[in-house]
């Protein structure tokens, strides 16, 4: 069954690992077909391995290349955001961070922003409240209620295997797309 927003949803997921393949890959990857399967979307995945080394030594937007300034204005210009890091050292990696440094701070205002983590043990999945919401809280995003968190033993053969998992990314978008096809962007003020 699939909602009809019009015009399609424009949703950007963003891959904070570090490496290619990657168990965050696999989570973001489940997390966007699960909306598809819900909503007409315009799916675009953004892999920051692959495009870091036009930021990673970046402390200006104005040195940025044009590959890294698409993925921002694609992540500026989303409808819905599905964010995932690898977890280490209880934080979400720094090139992720980095990349969101250049997001322009008013651009994120109400977007809704599904939050999603990996890590190697359950030790990890506060991680997603005590960081990943504060970060995009900052951007006065829509952190949408449930976050998804994946551990090691939750994946097999480049896959999402657990059925636990499955349903909490089953959960995780039933419970956001009533608030994304309700939400309406504002105008923000120039001005604060």
């Amino acid at each position: 069954m699939s909602d009809t927003f019009e015009p399609p949803l424009r949703v950007v997921g963003v891959n904070g690992s570090l490496q290619s393949p990657s168990k965050t890959g696999v989570l973001l990857d489940a997390v966007l077909a699960a909306i598809g399967e819900r909503a007409t979307i315009e799916p675009r995945r953004i892999d920051l391995a692959s495009i870091a080394s036009g930021f990673a030594g970046a402390v200006s937007r104005e040195g940025l290349s044009p590959e890294v300034e698409d993925a921002l204005a694609a992540v500026e210009a989303a409808d819905v955001l599905v964010v995932g890091t690898p977890i280490y050292r209880a934080s979400f990696t720094g090139l992720f961070k980095h990349f969101f440094d250049f997001v322009e701070q008013r651009a994120l205002v109400d977007t809704p922003v599904l939050l999603t983590a990996t890590g190697g043990s359950e030790r990890h999945t506060l991680t997603i409240e005590h960081q990943l919401r504060p970060l995009f809280g900052f951007f006065q995003a829509l952190t949408l209620p449930t976050g998804v968190y994946g551990s090691a033993g939750d994946f097999a053969d480049g896959r999402v295997a657990s059925p636990a998992l499955l349903d909490r990314i089953d959960a995780a978008v039933s419970r956001s797309l009533p608030l994304v096809a309700h939400r309406v962007r504002p105008t923000v003020p120039a001005r604060w």
